[in-house]
């Protein structure tokens, strides 16, 4: 059995049944205590990956650097690490990993010294031909020393022929496939990127009347009392040196599409998604559920912490009384030092306890964001009707969940999804509920943008809940790219 000491990720070995947030990334510009404020930023980034945690500055005249397993806290909190990381500009990453394996080796922000000088990069997304330009590489005589998607960029730039750095980083990204948000670091400045589908968030701020920051989203911006100036563009790189702030647009012009998922899950509540507050988004979301589904309940219980904004605009649109049925115990995970089978096998009931009073005897909605692999709102339901509910109705805050995500989100592969397997009624059945509805896409649509879903050219990605990807997938051809995402989810099954 791996020891929880040695979990890569030992805060979350419960969280089995959710659609885990891919990764954030942070960055500023012109300031002295650079590493501190990334450190920051990262902390309040920590919900989008919890595996590892990294920073690099630079100082004028060298890079530093200070990567770490867990989390942000656990190693940035010290000031020995951070007065190490000396400079006036600094990127940051905080990682779950979706392709590559679960090492210190593949944690972000990833360094090369190149023939211009040296470059630090950290991404959010996935590359959906990494494998294929790795090969490419590698019989040109690339030499890896991860297995990161993100270091096929590196390599990318270091063989283009371009004369200059951001030129051969423009070539790089010309090459690459999929969905990402970067934040680069060189001897010039720092660079921030989205693509051109702008799948991956990235936002631009300001300290004051001076340091940019980069960030995948607002909430860290506040943290460190920064201005949220507006969202970089799909297909936009900034870049920020001590001449001022530059933006170019070197890609084809596509129709965007950012991730609807962002709005029901990944972002944090009080952060804004393409100029919208979260917070307020899944209200709409839960208001469009409830319109949708007509419920007789005596009580609206959100599955915490993710349902709960949903819950509320559901309870407020159908006017059934919120109430908190279940508490969650923040600290699962952390408390254990070694689980033991029996102790693993309660799951659930380590994270989630009923609360009796607001559920017995009564009529119970249970609102969620999703339903993944289906085993955790299985023992939620149980949990509920031992409490002594009488009726339990499900409802999510979100379409059936029918594909895997290649863009940066670690989601099962599609036979583990229960969506893609049984029609509802099965699901139904299969979690023992008295209903189950889901929101529909056009209400989701609606809920988010006030439109129904363009089907001839989606406003958003929402592949996940269609199948409709975006981008090409080319490395999907490949049997390795199977074996090496068997290999990573053996490792967080292993670990978790």
């Amino acid at each position: 059995m791996t020891r929880q000491a040695d979990h890569p990720f030992p805060g979350r070995p419960f969280d089995d049944d959710k659609f885990h947030e891919e990764c954030g990334v942070f960055g500023v510009f012109g300031h002295q205590e650079a590493a501190a404020h990334t450190a920051l930023g990262l902390h309040a980034l920590q919900h989008r990956g919890q595996e590892a945690a990294g920073i690099i500055t630079y100082d004028g005249d060298q890079f530093h650097t200070h990567k770490s397993m867990g989390l942000v806290g656990d190693h940035f909190s010290r000031q020995d690490v951070v007065e190490s990381l000396k400079g006036y500009s600094a990127i940051g990453h905080v990682r779950y990993s979706t392709t590559g394996g679960t090492t210190l080796r593949n944690v972000q922000p990833m360094f090369a010294e190149l023939a211009g000088g040296g470059f630090a990069v950290a991404h959010n997304g996935n590359l959906t031909n990494a494998l294929h330009l790795r090969k490419e590489l590698v019989s040109r005589g690339s030499i890896f020393q991860s297995t990161s998607d993100t270091e096929v960029i590196i390599h990318l730039v270091a063989t283009s022929s371009f004369p200059t750095l951001l030129d051969r980083f423009i070539d790089a990204l010309r090459q690459v496939e999929g969905a990402y948000s970067l934040v680069a670091l060189t001897p010039e400045g720092l660079i921030g990127v989205r693509d051109p589908l702008g799948v991956r968030p990235l936002v631009l701020g300001q300290l004051g009347n001076g340091p940019c920051i980069f960030s995948s989203e607002t909430c860290a911006l506040d943290i460190i009392g920064a201005d949220f100036i507006r969202d970089v563009k799909p297909g936009e790189i900034i870049i920020v040196n001590k001449h001022g702030l530059e933006s170019l647009q070197p890609f084809a012009a596509q129709r965007p599409r950012p991730c609807i998922f962002e709005h029901v899950y990944f972002s944090r509540p009080d952060s804004l998604v393409d100029g919208m507050n979260v917070y307020e988004v899944r209200k709409r979301i839960g208001a469009e559920l409830a319109a949708e589904v007509k419920t007789e309940a005596d009580v609206v219980v959100p599955v915490p912490d993710s349902g709960t904004p949903a819950a509320i605009g559901f309870a407020q649109a159908s006017g059934i009384p919120f109430e908190l049925g279940i508490i969650r115990n923040h600290y699962v995970g952390r408390t254990f030092i070694e689980p033991a089978d029996h102790i693993r096998h309660l799951g659930v009931k380590l994270k989630h306890n009923s609360n009796r009073g607001p559920l017995a005897g009564k009529r119970v909605v249970l609102v969620d964001d999703s339903i993944v692999r289906g085993t955790t709102s299985l023992k939620i339901v149980d949990m509920v009707r031992l409490a002594g509910a009488r009726e339990v109705h499900m409802r999510i805050a979100s379409p059936p969940t029918t594909h895997s995500c290649f863009y940066g989100v670690d989601t099962p592969e599609r036979d583990k999804l229960l969506a893609a397997n049984m029609e509802i009624e099965k699901m139904r059945q299969h979690i023992d509920v008295d209903s189950l509805a889901f929101i529909s896409i056009d209400g989701l649509y609606r809920a988010v943008n006030n439109t129904a879903r363009d089907n001839n050219a989606p406003q958003y990605c929402d592949a996940c809940f269609t199948g409709e990807y975006p981008t090409h997938l080319t490395d999907q051809d490949d049997p390795e790219f199977h074996r090496q995402l068997s290999l990573v989810a053996e490792q967080k099954n292993l670990a978790g």
